[in-house]
């Protein structure tokens, strides 16, 4: 079968070959950008933009709450939390409030952050110190 779009093709390897630490990382980078964009939309009074970034960003955090390992000590107080984030999504949302959308960026950003590290240590262990998130 031929490839007719060669750069879909590489998207698509690109997901298809990551560890599951590397697509949480990159869950994580797409609900930055998306409550980026819905900031960015209440700047501009952009409703609909606004709407639409914030409702994808939800679908994220909705994906890390389902996927949680609830056996683990720490998975009930990440659930806590993605369900503030949740909350607080909707809340700016029905309020156009850039402070909220602010505070979620934070709060995404360090989870990313965090995830980061432990996906760079993660790596040292299975492959050396040369690899990088």
């Amino acid at each position: 079968m031929a490839v007719t779009n060669p750069f879909a093709a590489y998207q698509q390897n690109s997901v298809t070959t990551k560890s599951p630490g590397e697509l949480t990382l990159m869950l994580y980078n797409g609900c930055i950008k998306f409550i980026g964009g819905a900031i960015e939309a209440v700047d501009h009074n952009n409703i609909e933009k606004r709407n639409e970034c914030i409702q994808k960003a939800q679908k994220i955090i909705q994906e890390f709450m389902v996927t949680l390992n609830m056996d683990i000590a720490l998975a009930d107080n990440l659930m806590h939390l993605y369900d503030y984030l949740h909350q607080r999504l909707t809340k700016a949302n029905i309020e156009n409030d850039r402070m909220i959308l602010e505070e979620a960026l934070g709060m995404v950003t360090e989870l990313r952050d965090t995830w980061k590290a432990a996906v760079q240590i993660e790596r040292r262990k299975k492959f050396g110190a040369g690899h990088q998130a």
